[in-house]
């Protein structure tokens, strides 16, 4: 019987945090050594396309939580990462972050799925007040970053938003930027659903290359997103990119659960005997050379039975 009311870790059905998760005491796939593969696989851009309901944006938010200056070490606390003592020492909570998610632009016009960008800007360089009272940024820096607050943002400073932000940041900081971008291709989709889909790519297109390709601030980004957009639309000329698909043997195992995972979650919770029903249902996915199980499928299908085992 599933005693997970009692003692068992709580299971985290659509918590995205990886900091909340780590410190609430829910149970966590160990997925921390992507942050050594991508160390390890130098690229300066970095696209992961992965489907829906795959942890792409918990892996972002584990990603943040590592490298961001100042961040909880306690979060790895007792994950594979730690284990990597020299790793840990360089890079964890050396860098300014930077993380937006594209996810919430949806919008039935071009206008307002702008407004919308604007106001995700706004949110991300709310966290970075600290830069108006900087002795190492002039009167003009920080001109432009108030710039970055304003909710009547000009088109053409939401395009080098990124830009202007990672330059302010490694100037105060002295350290080079890392930029986190999840779910870069939701306003694509839905600006191709309702008719505004080149007004949106050039928006995209120039967005990007301010941020990933004249950005001499950054020291690497990661993008996620459920589709791969040609190159010859908003990533033209954009030769830093690393496109890692699902057809990709690299970092196969660290989005969704691999059958080990599964096999791990099952006796955890003392559900071994469902493991066939559940492999004949949610297994139906192969990234690389990796089977692999919708992450949230399994883990609601678990919760149900830990209320009702029959």
């Amino acid at each position: 019987m599933c005693l997970l009311k009692q003692i068992k870790k709580k299971l985290p059905i659509g918590i995205e945090n990886f900091a909340k998760i780590q410190s609430e005491d829910f149970y966590y796939v160990d997925k921390t050594m992507l942050i050594k593969e991508l160390l390890d696989n130098w690229a300066e851009v970095n696209l992961f396309t992965r489907p829906r309901r795959f942890g792409k944006t918990l892996n972002m938010s584990m990603l943040k939580a590592f490298f961001e200056l100042n961040s909880d070490k306690n979060c790895f606390k007792g994950t594979r990462i730690s284990r990597e003592v020299y790793l840990c020492e360089q890079y964890m909570g050396k860098f300014p972050v930077i993380f937006i998610s594209l996810k919430s632009i949806s919008a039935q016009t071009y206008e307002k799925a702008c407004d919308m960008a604007i106001q995700i800007v706004n949110g991300e360089a709310r966290r970075f007040q600290y830069l108006l009272d900087s002795e190492r940024l002039t009167e003009y820096d920080k001109d432009a970053f108030k710039s970055l607050l304003l909710p009547d943002m000009k088109e053409s400073v939401l395009c080098s938003s990124l830009r202007i932000l990672s330059e302010l940041l490694e100037k105060h900081h002295g350290q080079k930027v890392i930029l986190l971008i999840d779910e870069y291709d939701v306003p694509l989709a839905k600006a191709f659903e309702l008719g505004y889909y080149n007004s949106m790519t050039l928006l995209i297109r120039n967005l990007f290359e301010n941020a990933l390709k004249t950005n001499d601030s950054l020291k690497f980004a990661v993008l996620t997103g459920c589709m791969r957009i040609s190159k010859e639309s908003i990533f033209t000329g954009l030769n830093n990119l690393k496109v890692l698909s699902v057809a990709d043997v690299q970092f196969d195992e660290y989005f969704g659960f691999t059958d080990s995972d599964v096999k791990n979650i099952l006796e955890y919770y003392e559900l071994s005997e469902h493991y066939d029903e559940i492999k004949m249902w949610y297994d139906g996915y192969r990234f690389g050379n990796t089977e692999v199980y919708c992450l949230w499928e399994v883990i609601r299908y678990c919760k149900t039975l830990c209320a009702d085992p029959n």
